[in-house]
């Protein structure tokens, strides 16, 4: 009797027996380079894991690889740069070993004329394909090699989701599970509705399982993606909301964490806040994307809702969940800003008083409203803003994170410190970084520890005794 596993990765091949497969890659090595996201992360997570289930073995090292592939991003041009900057590097190492097989996938890909463009600057390129057939990676693998072919193959529509394709998650601790694909929101800046399709939602019985499967092989901690995951439900044949999933997920035992994101603002309601208020594993941090502090360009940007209702909302989800930890997404320089404009984000800024915050350049995308927009902002203003809103961020990280000294707080182990070797780390239920030293503590294990010091981005403590 197949696994879903292997039934999904024989029907790839069209082959009776997985037995035919899992030799291919035997004392052979891949490399994956991932741009973007955490749903990027997640589809590199399946990426690996179709690989290593033929017997390849991944590797940090491009030289070592007898496949490279990279998964991108077309959210921001400056990723674009980095891909077109690492696939012009590989042109030696192919030289060198004319069997390397490149492959390049993504968000990247989906967008009209990139893939010929690819081909055309970079011959050397075996493999593309899109965000809607990633699972046909192992297929095109097999072509390459035993046809010899360059493919490029583009699915321009979303398909039905895929379940049950092997996944090579990064940690043991804690683990991405995406809830729905797609976004219908259509903001003038983004690009992502273009190239991951329209909203598509997992079946809630296939979320439990896949979570469930996680417990049982040791798993704490998992976070819930989607581009907007407050829409989860949608084109379900049982329509399930996104809070009832949430208190669907909260009853698997042996689960002791749940994040999630992206939450849009126009679409938290009172029940995911009730949920995240009731259930004992919702962590109390919760990301809400602002972008703009300014009406007039949150209309613009096609937002759906003013700064007095954000505020709004954000006002009743700290009445309702006090600790909560609050972070968000900024975008300076959209077209038409003014000087006016900024300084509404910048005082929106100071006055949420955010525990973390993502900035961004606002970066012209092709094929979208804002790239058309004729009162573009010039580079100058939007570094100067860009540096003026980092600061008044960091000011307010720096501020809270002062306030920790001397309190006790609950980590959840993940390894060694990237900074100190001789140091564990881990992160409090609201998502701060907290490094310690401890004896008998391994990964994985959940502590009190006590913040002896507060660092600029990070907590320094020690293991309560």
């Amino acid at each position: 009797m197949f696994t879903m596993e292997e039934r999904v990765m024989t029907k790839v091949f069209d082959y009776k027996s997985l037995d035919e497969l899992k030799n291919q890659g035997e004392g052979k090595y891949f490399y994956i380079h991932t741009y973007g996201c955490q749903m990027n992360e997640e589809d590199s997570e399946k990426l690996s894991g179709m690989l290593k289930r033929l017997g390849y073995t991944r590797t940090e090292e491009k030289t070592e690889a007898e496949i490279i592939l990279f998964n991108t991003c077309c959210v921001r041009e400056n990723a674009e740069n980095k891909v077109f900057g690492n696939l012009g590097q590989l042109k030696a190492l192919k030289a060198k070993n004319p069997d390397l097989i490149v492959g390049i996938c993504g968000c990247m890909m989906q967008q009209e004329g990139m893939a010929d463009k690819i081909l055309k600057q970079f011959p050397y390129v075996n493999i593309i394909f899109g965000t809607h057939n990633a699972y046909k990676f192992p297929e095109y693998l097999n072509r390459v090699k035993t046809e010899g072919v360059q493919i490029k193959e583009i699915f321009n529509k979303e398909e039905e989701i895929v379940e049950g394709l092997p996944v090579d998650r990064k940690s043991d601790v804690k683990a991405f599970v995406t809830i729905m694909y797609g976004c219908n929101n259509f903001c003038t800046y983004c690009i992502v509705p273009y190239v991951r399709g329209r909203e598509r939602s997992r079946k809630p019985e296939d979320i439990l399982k896949e979570i469930k499967e996680l417990v049982a092989n040791g798993y704490k901690e998992i976070t819930l993606l989607g581009q907007n995951v407050n829409s989860y439900g949608k084109g379900l044949e049982n329509e399930v909301s996104f809070a009832e999933l949430l208190r669907m997920i909260n009853e698997i035992d042996g689960l002791e964490r749940v994040r999630f994101m992206t939450s849009h603002p126009k679409d938290l309601n009172d029940d995911v806040i009730k949920a995240i208020k009731e259930c004992g594993k919702l962590c109390e941090q919760i990301h809400l994307p602002v972008q703009s502090g300014s009406n007039r360009i949150l209309k613009k940007m096609n937002r759906h809702y003013t700064r007095e209702y954000y505020l709004l909302v954000l006002n009743k989800i700290k009445r309702e969940i006090p600790d909560v930890a609050l972070t968000t997404d900024i975008i300076v320089g959209f077209p038409g800003e003014t000087e006016e404009d900024f300084i509404d984000t910048l005082e929106l800024v100071k006055e949420v008083k955010y525990d973390a915050a993502f900035t961004f350049i606002y970066s012209r995308r092709n094929n979208t409203p804002a790239d058309m927009m004729l009162d573009q902002v010039n580079d100058e203003d939007k570094h100067n803003r860009f540096n003026r809103l980092v600061e008044a961020v960091n000011s307010n990280v720096i501020a809270q994170n002062k306030a920790y000294e001397g309190k006790i707080v609950e980590v959840l182990v993940e390894g060694t410190s990237k900074n100190d070797e001789s140091k564990l780390s881990g992160r409090t239920r609201n998502g701060r970084l907290v490094n310690f030293a401890a004896e008998g503590v391994k990964v994985g294990d959940i502590v009190n520890v006590t913040i002896t010091k507060a660092q600029n981005f990070s907590l320094i403590g020690e293991v309560c005794k």
